[in-house]
């Protein structure tokens, strides 16, 4: 029976705590599960809400922070000192593993020693309402080389993971390092990349592998745009530095992710501009009703990026339309709704395809 060693970080989320860890001991059958929940020196109950549940269930451990260490070094603590499991997988406390989600991954891992980690779909739902049912008839693996898998990055520019539903090998966890410190808003990305560098990449099929929940207090709540944006440029310009030499191509993928976050970029200065609310009146035909919201600073700053990523995009009628502080027009409207069109169209690819 595969092992698994389950971190949950915790901070602040003592209400969330019981049901994070009944997802991962319960509905999880043929796992040989231990579970680690590290209060990071929460100002709630966390710690008390811990401890009774390790009172009373042998296969969970706790870790008491006396001062706040933090979201990063609380993961790799976790993951690098305490993982002792075949595999490993971090949990944040608001968020949920699916029935059958260890199995499913660990029978992929077990099948395929190349495999370096596992992942499916995470399923978002809103706190406060009924827990959706999770998708659980797993209808396919998929076994991706994971230099393929990497080019795919570097094409939608996105990370299609959002945590909870992945599940590593433990010896390549230990192998290659834990979260950098030096990415706080993208170190879960640039982890999963440099995995890819080193081994396969295993994806399961048609099945809801954990449940994200969406509240108020979520870490990525008032993640600034720009910073997400220089954040992903920084991983992608790492993992070309130092695993360039294992992908081919490697001045058109720099090109390809460059040119991709410039337009993020341009499309998010127009939607910070004018917070813009696109809707039809009519068949193919597109109104912009402007709210005015928006400051001059962050317009430039984004602006700014988009120009060092990639010049060309100066040639652009919005960057124009930006850069002099005029109304939108008809072009500039169009044009924010295409590239929304195409990152809609990004993040359907990689949640049916994977990859």
């Amino acid at each position: 029976m595969s092992s698994v060693s389950v971190v949950i970080p915790c901070y602040a989320y003592g209400r969330f705590l019981e049901d994070a860890v009944a997802s991962v001991l319960e509905d999880q059958p043929g796992v040989d599960v231990r579970v680690l929940i590290i209060d990071d020196a929460s100002p709630d109950d966390s710690a008390e809400v811990a401890a009774r549940i390790a009172a009373r269930e042998p296969r969970v451990e706790v870790l008491l922070h006396r001062e706040n260490k933090g979201n990063i070094a609380t993961f790799n603590e976790g993951l690098m000192e305490w993982a002792d499991g075949d595999y490993c997988t971090l949990l944040s406390a608001d968020d949920l593993a699916t029935p059958g989600s260890l199995r499913r991954a660990c029978n992929l891992l077990d099948a395929h020693p190349e495999v370096g980690f596992v992942y499916g779909r995470a399923a978002w739902f809103t706190d406060g309402v009924p827990t959706p049912p999770a998708r659980t008839h797993l209808r396919g693996e998929s076994v991706i080389r994971g230099r393929e898998w990497l080019e795919h990055r570097f094409r939608q520019a996105e990370n299609p993971i959002v945590t909870p539903e992945v599940v590593a090998r433990t010896s390549l966890q230990h192998r290659l390092g834990g979260y950098d410190p030096n990415l706080p808003k993208a170190a879960d990305m640039e982890l999963f990349m440099r995995f890819a560098a080193h081994a396969d990449v295993g994806f399961l099929r048609g099945v809801d592998q954990a449940l994200h929940r969406r509240h108020g207090t979520n870490m990525s709540t008032g993640v600034d745009p720009l910073a997400d944006l220089v954040q992903r440029r920084a991983v992608f310009e790492q993992v070309l530095e130092r695993y360039g030499h294992r992908l081919s191509g490697v001045r058109n993928l720099s090109t390809t992710v460059h040119r991709q976050l410039a337009r993020e970029a341009l499309w998010t200065a127009g939607r910070e501009y004018d917070r813009s609310a696109l809707t039809r009146s009519a068949p193919g035909r597109l109104l912009l009703r402007s709210t005015g919201t928006g400051t001059a600073e962050d317009r430039n700053e984004l602006l700014a990026f988009a120009a060092e990523c990639w010049p060309e995009v100066k040639r652009f009628p919005l960057y124009r339309t930006l850069e002099g502080g005029h109304r939108l027009g008809p072009r500039d409207v169009a044009f924010m709704a295409r590239e929304r069109g195409r990152w809609w169209a990004r993040r359907r690819a990689w949640t049916y395809r994977g990859y």
